[in-house]
């Protein structure tokens, strides 16, 4: 396991136990802390969740789509197997941040609804977001790996765009194999982070009107 991993599984832990077991890291169950203490954690609680939101929009809105409209296919393939697993440990790591400073501020057994129901946004996001790094985000580039080896034993690949692909899977049958099991797995890893990257903008509006309502109150 590498090092960023081993942060995420950290930070994931503490944050499951600030969830839960607030009062044993000083979280009172009224919610009253200390004004400095809770200045610091909206502050950390802010950038951890601009950063999650930020991250997640732009590697799946913008730098997937600027580079599969401008790099070769294996070249592209080869840089998002890095890309996207980083990407995923820096959105990990920052929903759980996230996710554990809001239940330090806001203890389960004192919240409002909410405030559950804004928690279980963020919990759901870094859910989404791990299942991805750990399970199908692997299982995509295993399968996209087995694709190139058969597109370079064809002498495709190197072009931009999947027209060639196409082309040649039509009067091919291994390439047709390969393709169909690909596109399977990757639409099941492409839908997590579309349901990851829409729960994260939920929560900033529901977030925004629960205090614009305690700021009227």
């Amino acid at each position: 396991m590498s090092w960023p991993r081993q942060l995420l599984a950290a930070v994931a832990f503490l944050a499951t136990g600030v969830i839960f077991l607030p009062e044993s890291f000083g979280s009172k169950s009224d919610g009253q802390i200390p004004t400095k203490l809770a200045t610091y954690l909206r502050l950390v609680h802010l950038l951890s969740f601009s950063t999650a939101l930020g991250t997640a929009l732009w590697v799946t809105f913008v730098a997937v789509v600027v580079m599969v409209l401008n790099l070769p296919r294996h070249l592209f393939g080869n840089l998002r197997s890095k890309l996207f697993p980083a990407s995923f440990i820096l959105v990990g790591i920052c929903c759980a941040i996230s996710a554990g400073s809001f239940g330090y501020l806001h203890p389960w057994k004192s919240s409002s609804t909410a405030e559950k129901f804004q928690l279980g946004l963020l919990l759901s996001s870094f859910a989404f977001n791990l299942s991805n790094l750990l399970l199908f985000g692997p299982m995509t580039i295993e399968m996209m790996k087995k694709r190139h080896k058969v597109e370079r034993e064809l002498c495709i690949g190197e072009e931009i765009g999947w027209s060639k692909n196409t082309e040649v899977a039509m009067v091919n049958t291994k390439l047709a194999a390969v393709n169909r099991k690909f596109r399977m797995i990757h639409g099941v890893a492409c839908l997590h982070p579309w349901l990851m990257s829409s729960s994260l903008p939920p929560y900033l509006c529901i977030h925004g009107i629960w205090l614009l309502i305690i700021s009227i109150n």
